[in-house]
């Protein structure tokens, strides 16, 4: 038995002992955890799971000791997380500093800088949010306009940011501004680190067809944040920017709904159209539904050979922009199938003649069509491959 077959099964036994059994079954939306100054727990076994992960350094299991993550080669995270798919452990937590702004910071931040944040990220304490998109910059995200003029040992931060996730709850922000007005638009923006309890922050819920408000607008009047927060150089943060959004957009691809896995659409499909001599007895559903599964192992199995393609140096960071692409795009396809299996029972919206499930599905469906506008559109993504991958003219 090699190295990575022995720790597969200490992990292995290590989740059978410490998950909880109520904490491997999917998370519904107001089940799931998010790291940050106020957690709350809705149980003492998820409260356990969370703890007993943060404790072992899992909640980043690939990151160096020193700053509190796991120390586990990209074989051995892999493992994990194969582990936990296996055995259906819920995420102990989510946090978009883990799976964003640290792998940045590791890359590109201050020595002070990854002390002071990495560590607390690591053990759930901080929420971040990401301040990108502005009114007038979305798709074309150079184009932004919120500035941070130079005052002493501060920066003075001006402006405003939209479509921002979970702003109204989060701790911490990293935003792009723009730092040099006068340079070319790609040329003069920065990244910032902002504490949200700075004064002159304030962030408003902006509400969604689903029914959900996670999306914020977020203003910035007159804060005052110190330069020692720029990750970076000054009017360097465009590439910084590029490689977050490549963690961005792997996060998006990874990040799938628990409850739109194929095997739940399986069940689902034999619930409510029926089955006969075990399968899915209409036809065209039973092959769309294994058209998903194949589709998803497909992925999966792409998604693992880049991962070892990058680890002899051998990846391309726009490759990233094909499984946002085809990650979101299936979400949304997963999404419209679960609609068209459960019929006139996918057209509740609250009430108790339908069932949570139901009416879960119907939101999560609506649900769906932001992912392939959060994170870049499938557009640009397009415009990415073809130009960055496939080597297409402009």
């Amino acid at each position: 038995m090699d190295k990575h077959q022995e720790f597969r099964q200490q992990v292995r036994q290590w989740l059978r002992d410490n998950c909880p059994v109520s904490m491997r079954t999917p998370a519904a939306e107001d089940e799931q955890i998010w790291g940050g100054r106020h957690i709350e727990f809705q149980s003492r076994e998820q409260q356990q799971w969370f703890e007993r992960m943060r404790d072992k350094g899992w909640f980043a299991p690939d990151w160096p000791i020193e700053y509190g993550g796991g120390g586990l080669d990209r074989k051995q995270a892999a493992i994990l997380n194969q582990e936990m798919t296996r055995l259906q452990c819920r995420p102990p937590q989510l946090n978009l500093g883990i799976w964003m702004l640290g792998p940045v910071l590791l890359e590109f931040g201050s020595e002070a800088q990854k002390q002071e944040h990495l560590p607390r990220m690591a053990r759930g304490e901080i929420r971040w949010c990401q301040g990108f998109s502005e009114p007038n910059a979305g798709s074309d995200l150079a184009g932004l306009q919120m500035k941070a003029e130079s005052d002493g040992d501060d920066y003075i931060v001006n402006g405003a940011k939209i479509w921002t996730s979970y702003a109204n709850k989060s701790d911490w922000i990293y935003a792009l501004v723009r730092t040099d007005p006068k340079a070319a638009k790609h040329d003069g923006i920065s990244l910032l680190l902002i504490d949200m309890t700075s004064p002159g922050i304030e962030a408003k819920p902006i509400e969604l067809i689903s029914g959900e408000s996670h999306f914020c607008e977020v203003f910035f009047e007159n804060v005052r944040v110190p330069k020692a927060n720029l990750v970076g150089e000054v009017n360097g943060g465009w590439s910084v920017a590029k490689r977050l959004m490549q963690h961005e957009r792997a996060a998006i691809a990874n990040f799938g709904g628990e409850s739109e896995s194929p095997y739940v659409l399986h069940q689902l499909a034999k619930e409510y159209i029926g089955e006969h001599q075990g399968r899915i007895a209409d036809p065209v559903i039973r092959d769309q539904v294994v058209s998903i599964d194949i589709n998803e192992k497909a992925f999966a199995l792409t998604l693992r050979r880049t991962m070892e393609e990058a680890k002899q140096g051998a990846g391309n960071g726009a490759a990233t922009s094909i499984f946002k692409y085809c990650s979101t795009e299936q979400q949304k396809q997963k999404g419209e199938l679960l609609l068209k299996i459960l019929g006139n029972r996918a057209l509740g919206w609250e009430g108790d003649d339908y069932s949570d499930q139901e009416l879960a599905i119907t939101r999560d469906w609506l649900q769906s069509k932001t992912l392939s506008i959060g994170g870049g559109t499938s557009e640009i993504q397009l415009n990415i491959i073809a130009k960055r991958v496939l080597g297409l003219p402009a």
